[in-house]
């Protein structure tokens, strides 16, 4: 089992930049890879960026290459996502998601991930 809390959402303004985290806390003796979803209204939860477990490989959503990265602490059992650019596009609940998974894979699936946390609100005005 694991739990995750999603930090970090707010209003900003197109161009803006900010930084989401996610801790993880429980049963974190496997390794697992770290995912960042968004749900906008009215529409299905996409994937964003997700990250190895060895921090070595990440992957990201053509919507969001070069301007979101994605980073991991593993001592800390924390994720980042830093946003850089926002566009009003953007606005959506971010949600943090977990899979136990060998040390180099990244899921990019929904379906692939099995914990998640409760979500923070990103809104970009224009």
């Amino acid at each position: 089992q694991a739990q995750l809390v999603e930090s970090g959402g707010g209003l900003v303004q197109a161009g803006d930049s900010l930084r989401l985290s996610c801790a993880v806390s429980g049963r974190t003796l496997r390794s697992y890879a770290l995912g960042w979803f968004r749900q906008a209204p009215g529409k299905e939860r996409e994937f964003v960026a997700a990250i190895a477990y060895s921090g070595g490989r990440a992957r990201y959503a053509d919507s969001v290459k070069v301007r979101f990265t994605i980073s991991r602490d593993g001592a800390k059992n924390t994720a980042s996502l830093q946003m850089n650019s926002l566009k009003p596009e953007d606005t959506a609940v971010y949600y943090c998601a977990a899979k136990f998974t060998p040390p180099t894979v990244v899921p990019t699936g929904r379906e692939d991930y099995n914990y998640w946390g409760q979500g923070t609100q990103v809104t970009v005005s224009s």
